[in-house]
């Protein structure tokens, strides 16, 4: 740093050559690898019907934090040492939310973490609102919206029980229209092509990792039975190729649109395509936890399943959000993971009977199938890129 403490700057505005992250923006993510885990823990714990979807309730907020502070460091972020301070702020306020989740009836406490992560991130904004003239239209729309969408999460303190999602999904959906609100001041002051797709490149690579952790802790339950080193094998075949399906087609993708781009719903489905596949993904991590441990009942196989299918489907509008010349090829590989979605929950309804490792198998088959089909499509291998 040049001076320990800096105004905001538009980066996007700034010719900076290749962009990547940042090391604060590195450290900045660890935090919710602990926020993820206690999430995973929870799953593993309550993993009825009613505690599937407590972890989604909780999984939107948390990485709707992560995305906003992505957005805001995407165009703002300066590493200086009033970036630092509130960055490490709202770390503090993660690590709070990440303690409610762990806590049986903390939802209280979660939403007051929440919005300590939002009065955070709204004097980030406040700074860049000073200092930054060309972007003052957009960031004044982003602090209405964003204080106005804070407002339900505050009443819901004093309301009693579940009651608070109902509040809490308000708030969000005012989070969410935000933006799209200010889809054309942000037209103006356009997001990075490089450094964004890094950024939620690597919140999945985060998320995968709870696959490993989750295997690692079933293997831990046995003295390396066969028959679990076995399954632990075919689950990290299966998390391997989620992750070869993503990364291998990042090639082409959008954050923001062109001029004289007529598909302008294309970086929106990119980037909130990426909420259903880190929930899908780290659902199927604590699945793999169960099948690889040997329990076969149906909530472990139905988690598992599900985060598989949900992946893949999310794979698909990343898919159909593609920015290519071969947009032919783009929809004959969203429909397939649509195909294979489809037939994961299949065989996911029908496998009750099933050993726990021919179910792994299969999912094996159909990950491995997927992956196969990229590669004849001309996606998927670095030698056919460039």
């Amino acid at each position: 740093m040049n001076s320990p403490l800096r105004a905001p700057r538009l980066r996007t505005q700034i010719e900076e050559g290749h962009r990547q992250a940042t090391w604060l923006e590195l450290f900045y993510d660890l935090v919710f690898v602990v926020a993820v885990g206690q999430l995973g823990h929870r799953l593993l714990d309550h993993h009825d019907a009613a505690g599937v979807w407590a972890f989604i309730g909780l999984f939107i907020p948390l990485w709707w934090t992560w995305a906003s502070a992505t957005f805001y460091a995407d165009r703002y972020d300066t590493d200086d040492i009033g970036q630092r301070v509130l960055a490490v702020g709202q770390m503090i306020s993660i690590m709070l939310m990440a303690a409610a989740i762990g806590a049986d009836d903390s939802l209280t406490a979660f939403a007051v973490a929440f919005l300590l992560a939002k009065s955070v991130l709204m004097a980030m904004y406040y700074r860049a609102y000073k200092h930054v003239e060309a972007s003052r239209e957009l960031v004044r729309g982003y602090l209405i919206g964003f204080i106005s969408g804070g407002i339900p999460w505050l009443i819901s303190i004093w309301v009693p029980g579940p009651a608070k999602y109902y509040l809490w999904a308000v708030g969000l959906l005012i989070d969410f229209y935000t933006p799209w609100r200010m889809r054309e001041p942000q037209k103006r002051v356009p997001m990075s092509v490089n450094h964004l797709p890094e950024r939620f490149g690597l919140f999945t690579i985060l998320v995968l990792g709870e696959s490993f952790v989750a295997i690692v802790g079933a293997l831990s339950h046995h003295r390396w039975a066969g028959v679990v080193v076995t399954g632990a094998v075919l689950g990290v075949i299966v998390a391997s190729s989620m992750w070869w399906l993503y990364f291998d087609n990042q090639q082409g993708r959008v954050v923001r649109r062109r001029e004289g781009q007529a598909k302008a719903w294309q970086p929106t489905v990119w980037l909130f395509s990426h909420l259903p596949l880190v929930i899908a993904i780290t659902a199927m991590g604590i699945g793999l936890e169960f099948i690889v441990d040997q329990h076969a009942d149906g909530a472990g196989r139905w988690i598992m399943g599900g985060g598989v299918a949900g992946a893949l489907l999310a794979m698909s509008l990343l898919a159909f959000a593609t920015d290519r010349d071969t947009d032919d090829l783009d929809q004959k590989q969203a429909y397939a993971r649509i195909g294979s979605a489809v037939l994961v929950l299949i065989i996911t309804a029908i496998s009750a009977s099933w050993a726990p490792n021919l179910f792994l198998v299969t999912m094996a088959a159909i990950a491995a199938a997927q992956i196969a089909y990229d590669v004849r499509l001309g996606f998927g291998t670095p030698a056919m890129e460039g």
